[in-house]
């Protein structure tokens, strides 16, 4: 059976009600597991540290199955002088300056990358996956996130596992157009403002139910396990 992973982006404190809130409609229609994508300083404004509910709740929700994805530090990245052309496009009128790991130097997204973990440690259980935000990870970000030991990351079109030195693509695209309908991996992204928005909500619903007509769903490291197994065995 082909597969479907529901990725829950920007969880925070600031998101919490949000998000809670789409991981019960998500359950009501038969999804009960998913990927949290957790900003661990959402903005320099909510340190998961200093939020006991929220520590909480996500505990809760990661026992029950849901897989916990470091999702940047801050998220944001704020606007620099130098910022022009397409730089200055992508992260400040695509992103709207949400490209927190689009240019960081490799010493500056280490120690975010290890501050994030250490923030996150009252999960008790190990975090291997990295999502930048936006999906804008840059070389020496990227570089980072290999030595800190994550084992694998996600771009707008790809699940990438780090094999040693190398970077394996996965390679299932992103999307939800015919063309895609046989790939092994269906990915829809939910950011927490689509529960907002009933409309908007409720095509996210209906394109998730027909998903599961004939995949199952599971965690991108549940997905990464059953494929490296699969290729051993």
């Amino acid at each position: 059976m082909r597969n479907l992973v529901v990725s829950i982006h920007d969880v925070s404190p600031l998101t919490q009600a949000s998000c809670a809130r789409i991981l019960d409609d998500l359950r009501e229609i038969g999804v009960p597991i998913t990927s949290l994508l957790i900003i661990p300083n959402h903005h320099e404004r909510a340190p998961v540290s200093e939020y006991e509910d929220f520590q909480g709740w996500l505990k809760t929700k990661v026992n029950e199955g849901h897989e916990p994805i470091l999702h940047g530090y801050f998220h944001a990245r704020s606007p620099k002088n130098t910022d022009a052309g397409i730089v200055k496009f992508t992260n400040q009128v695509y992103t709207a300056g949400e490209g927190e790991f689009y240019d960081l130097d490799r010493s500056e997204a280490s120690r975010r990358l290890r501050q994030g973990l250490n923030d996150l440690e009252f999960l008790q259980r190990p975090i291997s996956g990295f999502v930048a935000p936006a999906w804008l990870l840059g070389f020496e970000a990227e570089a980072a996130v290999r030595h800190v030991g994550f084992r694998y990351i996600t771009t707008v079109s790809s699940v990438d596992v780090f094999d040693g030195l190398q970077r394996v693509s996965l390679a299932w695209n992103q999307g939800l157009s015919s063309r895609l309908r046989e790939r092994p991996l269906l990915r829809i992204a939910i950011h927490p403002t689509d529960r907002e928005i009933p409309m908007v909500w409720s095509q996210v619903k209906s394109v998730v139910g027909s998903a599961l007509v004939d995949r199952r769903p599971l965690t991108y490291e549940k997905f990464i396990a059953n494929h490296l197994d699969s290729t051993e065995s």
